[in-house]
């Protein structure tokens, strides 16, 4: 049956209609399935393996979701991360496993099934592992921590034992033996007691208990704290000065040390507080390195916490930023018992203060003479990191690294080497007007 030149006509525009629709509808979801399926991107990865903890981070574009277990004989951590394809960033994590890592023997990366990527850490021990994912801040795009603890946490009196840094207390009768071997065995009675009476003050002065001192280097891993023009970062040179004020210390008699962290890797503010603790420190000294948005400033300075606020407005910016270690550095909330932490960290006396004022007095009096100091008094602010309701404690900005010169000076070994020696000497004052006394066990 023919068809007339009007319906024929009429067909091939309605067929052209729907091809035309059809091609637009396909056009359309190739541009909208894309979006909606795309597979995250990792950015970048990193690993901060240290003695008390090894940290992997992935570094992406979007929050992820994950899964994970433990896999026995031989140990191994398996997690699955969903919505992200196999990439030449993610690949590069096998190789940043280094051989002395304290946990991880090595890392298998695979596509597992379709957006699903599946990492196997074979492990040298058993640990107890935190994964979770931080929320973009500061430079940082959305982050993804596995956190891979022993099982038996480390104490840090046993890690020091360990590489012969824990001195063990000098015996009870030390003070009684010393008297006795300088006595002259001919010495009439009465001329005995006298000797033993003028020999017990002198020893007294020169005799005490074992004093420790905890280091604190501040940021460290995640966070590199402030960075100068020239790329320096603040994590790097208070580590490298914290190390050489150990050395100098440890020269002292009967000065032992602890550092809060010995190599490049995040440790957040209320542990770097417990482990000072832990190891009853005489004294706590924070070491950081300051930044201003102008790169005129310049200048050293020493902090004491405050009770009733900061002592100028600069103080109280310094303390927030300080303070946001953790969020850059990455603290895994629901890991933690946030109430013991914020306890911990409201236990400030006012004896404790009033100590850490004296502290802060003699080591600022030292630092004076090797750099411009940036206030000529003490400062005081809330410093999450000073609030030890036991231990005198301050913290000490070694130099603006923000300013060009400043930077220069912090990365020079001869003021590194100068600032150790002027801290050393604020401490040495410090005991010299405050003998430490003999104390319990804290808890």
């Amino acid at each position: 049956m023919s068809r007339s030149p009007a319906l024929y006509t009429k067909s091939l525009t309605s067929k052209a209609r729907r091809t035309v629709l059809k091609a637009g509808s396909t056009l359309l979801l190739s541009v909208i399935a894309p979006a909606s399926a795309r597979a995250a991107q990792i950015l970048a990865v990193r690993v901060w393996p240290a003695e008390d903890y090894t940290r992997v981070t992935l570094e992406n574009d979007s929050d992820l979701k994950t899964s994970h277990f433990i896999v026995k004989d031989p140990e191994r951590l398996v997690v699955d991360i969903e919505g992200i394809d196999l990439n030449p960033e993610l690949k590069s994590l096998v190789a940043k496993i280094q051989s002395n890592d304290p946990y991880i023997r090595q890392v298998r990366v695979g596509q597992n099934r379709p957006q699903v990527v599946r990492l196997v850490f074979d492990l040298k021990e058993e640990i107890t592992p935190q994964v979770f994912t931080l929320k973009p801040v500061g430079e940082y795009r959305h982050r993804l921590v596995f956190d891979l603890y022993p099982s038996e946490p480390i104490d840090p009196i046993a890690a020091l034992i360990k590489k012969g840094e824990w001195a063990k207390e000098e015996p009870a009768d030390t003070m009684s033996s010393l008297i006795e071997s300088k006595l002259d065995s001919k010495s009439k009675p009465a001329d005995t007691q006298t000797a033993k009476a003028n020999l017990k003050e002198e020893l007294a002065k020169q005799t005490m208990r074992m004093v420790t001192i905890a280091l604190d280097p501040g940021h460290g891993g995640e966070d590199p704290g402030a960075v100068g023009r020239s790329g320096s970062k603040e994590k790097d040179v208070v580590l490298a000065i914290a190390k050489r004020l150990k050395a100098k210390l440890e020269e002292q008699p009967n000065v032992r040390v602890m550092l809060t962290r010995d190599g490049d890797y995040f440790v957040p503010l209320h542990v770097r507080v417990q482990k000072a603790r832990k190891v009853q420190a005489d004294l706590f000294v924070s070491i950081h390195a300051d930044a201003w948005i102008e790169p005129t400033a310049r200048g050293s300075s020493v902090f004491a916490l405050s009770e009733k606020g900061a002592s100028s407005t600069a103080a109280r910016w310094l303390a927030n930023k300080e303070n946001a270690a953790d969020l850059i550095g990455g603290v895994n909330i629901k890991g933690q018992d946030r109430q013991l932490a914020h306890v911990l960290l409201d236990l400030s006396t006012t004896a404790q203060i009033k100590d850490s004022l004296q502290l802060a007095k003699a080591v600022l009096g030292e630092i004076g003479g090797i750099n411009k100091l940036h206030k000529n008094g003490v400062e005081q602010a809330g410093f999450a990191v000073l609030k030890a309701p036991d231990i005198p404690s301050i913290l000490v900005e070694t130099a603006f690294i923000s300013n060009p010169e400043e930077e220069a000076k912090l990365t020079d070994d001869g003021y590194q080497d100068q600032m150790a020696t002027a801290l050393t000497n604020g401490i040495k004052k410090y005991f010299a007007k405050n003998p430490p006394m003999a104390k319990g066990r804290m808890m």
